[in-house]
C-alpha cells in the first residue's frame, strides 16, 4: 500500500513538474489569468488529463480515473487563476520578493490537491 501511495503522489509530482515548468507555452502563461481563456484552460486540461492516466494505471477504472483528473483539472485552474490575478492586481514581478511567495504558495496548493486526491483513494 504505503510503495503505491509514494508511487503515486511521485508520478503525480513529476507530471506536475513537466506540465508547469517543461510543457506550457506563454499562451498558457498569459491565458491562465483571465477567467475562461482557452489557453489557461488547455493548460489545466493538459493537468486533468494526465493525472487521469496515471490514476487509470493505478485503480483500474476509467470512472474513477476521469472523476480524479476533473477534481485535478478544476482545482488547478482555479489554483493558477487566483495566484495570477493576485500577481497581477498587487502588480507584483519577478522582481518583487512577493511574486515568488505567491508562487510558492501556488505550488504548495498543487502539491495539497495531490495529497487530497490520493487519500480520497487509499
Amino acid at each position: 500500500m504505503f510503495d503505491s501511495i509514494y508511487t503515486l503522489l511521485g508520478l503525480l509530482f513529476v507530471k506536475h513538474w513537466y506540465i508547469d515548468f517543461v510543457n506550457q507555452s506563454m499562451a498558457e502563461v498569459e491565458g491562465k489569468g483571465i477567467y475562461g481563456n482557452a489557453h489557461g484552460l488547455m493548460h489545466s486540461i493538459k493537468h486533468g488529463v494526465a493525472t487521469a492516466i496515471i490514476f487509470g494505471l493505478f485503480t483500474r477504472s476509467f470512472q474513477i480515473s476521469v472523476l480524479l483528473g476533473m477534481i485535478d483539472f478544476v482545482l488547478h485552474y482555479h489554483i493558477d487563476w487566483t495566484k495570477n490575478n493576485i500577481n497581477k492586481h498587487w502588480k507584483y514581478t519577478v522582481e518583487n520578493p512577493k511574486f515568488w511567495a505567491w508562487l510558492g504558495a501556488d505550488q504548495l496548493a498543487h502539491s495539497i490537491t495531490y495529497l487530497f486526491i490520493v487519500w480520497l483513494v487509499t
